[in-house]
């Protein structure tokens, strides 16, 4: 195999994993009962205030590997309203980007009581994102390299908007939605940072038993049109000490990269499998989730590991009437 080509490809399929310096890459931790972390609508939706912290790390014993660690707070602003921040840290080789996002979140309920579940919800995330460049570790013989840590920052903007119905939701999400031309990456990126989340899940099942949760994201890149979806099914199963849950998660691109292999050009598409584990005790929630490369063209053997911790307070709402983990 020509090592250029297939180092391309990898890039490529990187690129599109990591989705690192244009905000919070969107990995599958919002089925760690984190809905609020890709769509700022769900922001005081649930009958609690919720806190969550993730550590996610690539490939371990790999020099300079992705990691990413964030921590959001939401809860409710008084009958109508949500509010939350999120604060992140990304880094990605010499590359890292840091910031803080604040929300505001509009709900309206049509229910006919206050157990039944029928709610409409807008939602939006102002934020300031500092991206960083390292050169201190660059060869210096080049010209163009200043051997310093460059910085910029920027504002911009995420909009979205939900809807929970008894035992279905859907969320649309329009992330970056602001033209941002950033100093750092003028020569190779687009100003154009925007990204469609759309998603959509039903919850059904015995309550005292297995409920099953299936749902799927879609991604859209505007600048490049590059997509994908997710296919998840979640199931959670009531214990003595509180609630034992897990999912299974597969991403597939629609866009694919060629290389060349004995002789042959061959493409591959962007594709893997991530199982989640969790469990929640009282007003505590842990949850493990692993994600695993697949294809031909792989980096390292390794997958991505990520913890998520959270509490979940100030649950004084009762709660609705229906198999909706993530409100209830």
């Amino acid at each position: 195999m020509n090592f250029k080509k297939r180092y391309l490809a990898l890039l490529f399929l990187i690129t599109q994993i990591s989705f690192s310096q244009e905000g919070i890459p969107i990995y599958s931790d919002y089925l760690s009962d984190n809905y609020y972390l890709i769509h700022p609508s769900m922001a005081g939706a649930a009958n609690c205030a919720k806190i969550r912290v993730t550590a996610r790390q690539q490939w371990f014993g790999v020099e300079d590997a992705p990691a990413l660690q964030t921590a959001s707070f939401n809860g409710r602003l008084g009958e109508q309203s949500g509010g939350g921040i999120i604060v992140f840290n990304d880094k990605n080789g010499y590359h890292s980007q840091r910031g803080v996002k604040l929300t505001y979140a509009h709900h309206i309920m049509f229910s006919r009581s206050e157990v039944d579940l029928n709610q409409l919800s807008f939602g939006m995330n102002v934020g300031l994102i500092q991206s960083q460049l390292d050169e201190t570790e660059f060869f210096e013989f080049d010209p163009a390299v200043g051997g310093v840590i460059q910085r910029d920052s920027y504002f911009n903007v995420d909009v979205g908007a939900s809807y929970n119905y008894l035992d279905f939701y859907t969320h649309l999400t329009v992330k970056n939605l602001l033209t941002s031309s950033r100093d750092l990456y003028t020569d190779i990126e687009s100003p154009n940072l925007r990204k469609l989340l759309l998603s959509a899940g039903y919850t059904f099942g015995d309550a005292d038993r297995i409920l099953w949760e299936p749902s799927v994201l879609f991604q859209l890149v505007d600048e490049t049109q590059e997509k994908s979806i997710d296919f998840n099914l979640k199931a959670y199963r009531n214990v003595s000490f509180g609630q034992l849950w897990g999912a299974l998660s597969y991403r597939r691109s629609f866009d694919s990269a060629q290389f060349e292999q004995n002789g042959s050009v061959n493409s591959q598409r962007l594709q893997y499998i991530t199982p989640i584990v969790g469990v929640n005790y009282k007003q505590f929630m842990f949850a493990y989730t692993y994600s695993h490369l697949l294809g031909d063209i792989q980096f390292t053997n390794g997958g991505f590991h990520q913890i998520t911790l959270g509490i979940n307070l100030f649950c004084e709402r009762e709660k609705f009437d229906c198999n909706c983990p993530a409100i209830n």
